[in-house]
Parts: C-alpha cells; structure tokens; sequence
C-alpha cells in the first residue's frame, strides 16, 4: 500500500491557507469539517484520482438476499478472505437470507462495508461519513472493518462531519475549515485539568449559564444542558441536538460547573452527569457516553478517565 498526500490544493473553491498531512500505511485518519469544505474535498480527491472513495448509493443489488448480494462481490473481486467469514465479520449473518429492500438502514450499511472491503485494492481509502446514523453494532462493524484494513497495511482517511465520530474512528484526527488546518487532541492525558473550587450554595443555586443567539443572550439552567464541546476554542452547549455559542472556553465553564455534577469526560467534552444513560465499549477500546436525549446523543469518553466515571456510577 501506498502513503497519500492531502493539501489545500483540493479545496478549489474556498481561499484555505496552506497545509499538508500524508495519510500513511496501516494509519486511520479522520478529517472534521462542515459540509462544504468536505465537498470540495470530495471532489478534489475524485479529480486527482489518488485514492478510493467509497460512500453509500449505488452497487447494490435491493432484489438480491444480503447473501446473494455478498457472494456476488466475493467473485466479482475474487477475494481470499473466505466468503462465510465476510458474513460473520460484518454481523450479516442474522439478515443473510432477507432481501435487501426489506433490511434495516444499518443492515444495508454492512452490506457496503462487506463489498468495500472485498474490493479493496493497493490504493489508499476514503469512507466518507462511515458511521452517521447507523446503530450500535454497525459501527463496532466498521471499526473492525478498519482494524482489518490496517492489518493489510492500507492507509484509511476517514471524512466526517461529526466531531464524535473523527474522535471515535482515527489513529490522529484533524479539524480542517477556512482558517486551515487544526490537529484534535484524542485524550486528555497532556492536559493538567485545574483545581475546582467549589462555589457556596447560596451562588450556586442563582446561577444561569450565559449563551449568545443572533445579538440576544439567553440564560439556561445548568440542568437543561446535555453537554458542552469545545469548538475551535470556544464551549458550546448542547441541549438535544441544538448549539448555543459560550463566551469562554471549556476549561473556565467547567470550573463553575463542577458543582452541579458536571464532569470532563474528554479534552473537549464536559459532560451533564444527570444526563448519562450509557456506557458504551467499542470494540476499538475506546468509550463513549450516550445521553439521554430526544436524540440520544453520543459523546466520546477517554480512556483516562473511564476508572473515574466508574467510580462515579459505583460500577467498579
């Protein structure tokens, strides 16, 4: 397999400043940013043709079986990885005599997981939005997938739209927006967390959390918020889904929050400990907390801290 090169240069559109990062052999890297930037990324990666993209419309066939569908692609790519072992490494074992218009959306997923990783070849790889809106299962799937890939030496780039998920999926994770290149922290072990002095009953019960909408400045109970996420320096909060912008950083919110049960489970995530429903271990060992919430929101844990949150819970 062979190492490839990203730059600014396939960002025709938008004037980025100047960066470059090798996606080498055997390394996962997953690359954060909104939608536009990612698709001018797309398109600038399909232009050059040095990689492989693989999203998920088109090359299946919805009158097959999930088997008949698998077992096409096995020939077809000829591949050596036995063809009952692609059933049981992508949990298709289960769906494999349903048709493929009557399979769940994360079914359907493992069905393309499955073709891609039969048809991989000695180029590098590019899954573009791999895990959004899949359950559970199908992304310990895809991580396993990668795992796999990985062993066979393939560089992976992993483009995302989702901070969680850039978290959840890379070897090294990056941020990229009009202002360049930002690497992301993937644990909180370098980071010295200040001490926490408690604020007095009295100041702790009047206080409001302060968030800007448009010019106005709205003030939220601190029980009303799921969770905080850093964003280019910057805490926003987050109440199912919807972000309010906070004037200060994650570090100085956490110091008042503490008091009201609020915990830094990650570098950049704060956590409103009320709010946590579940403990979720990816095969990748790596963790995540999933909210409950309208839309049961998921947030990474670092491994640093999964013996803290525990002892929090009394699991140990």
């Amino acid at each position: 397999m062979t190492n490839f090169k990203i730059t600014n240069k396939l960002i025709k559109k938008f004037n980025v400043p100047e960066f470059s990062f090798i996606v080498e052999a055997s390394n996962v890297l997953a690359l954060y940013s909104d939608t536009d930037l990612q698709a001018e990324l797309i398109n600038g990666l399909q232009s050059s043709r040095r990689a492989m993209i693989f999203d998920w419309h088109d090359g299946l066939y919805e009158r097959l079986t999930v088997e008949d569908n698998v077992s096409f692609y096995h020939k077809w790519f000829a591949c050596k990885f036995p063809f009952a072992e692609v059933l049981v490494l992508f949990q298709l074992q289960s769906c494999a005599k349903k048709h493929l218009h009557k399979c769940t959306p994360s079914e359907i997923r493992r069905v393309y997981y499955a073709k891609y990783f039969m048809s991989s070849s000695n180029v590098p790889l590019v899954f573009l939005e791999p895990v959004h809106g899949v359950d559970i299962t199908t992304i310990n799937t895809f991580l396993n997938m990668i795992k796999k890939l990985q062993d066979i030496g393939a560089p992976v780039l992993v483009l995302v739209t989702n901070l969680e998920h850039a978290l959840l999926i890379g070897d090294q994770a990056y941020r990229v927006d009009k202002k360049g290149l930002h690497h992301i922290e993937l644990e909180t072990d370098k980071e010295e967390i200040p001490e926490v002095q408690a604020a007095s009953p009295s100041i702790a019960n009047l206080y409001k959390v302060p968030a800007k909408v448009d010019d106005k400045v709205i003030l939220f109970d601190p029980t009303e918020i799921d969770y905080i996420e850093s964003q280019e320096g910057k805490a926003q909060i987050v109440i199912n889904n919807e972000s309010f912008a906070l004037d200060s950083t994650l570090a100085e919110i956490e110091k008042k929050l503490e008091v009201y049960g609020f915990f830094r489970c990650h570098r950049s995530y704060i956590v409103n400990l009320q709010k946590v429903r579940e403990i979720i271990t990816w095969s990748k060992n790596t963790y995540s907390l999933k909210i409950d919430n309208q839309v049961e929101s998921t947030i990474p844990l670092s491994r640093t801290k999964i013996q803290e949150i525990q002892g929090i819970f009394n699991l140990k």
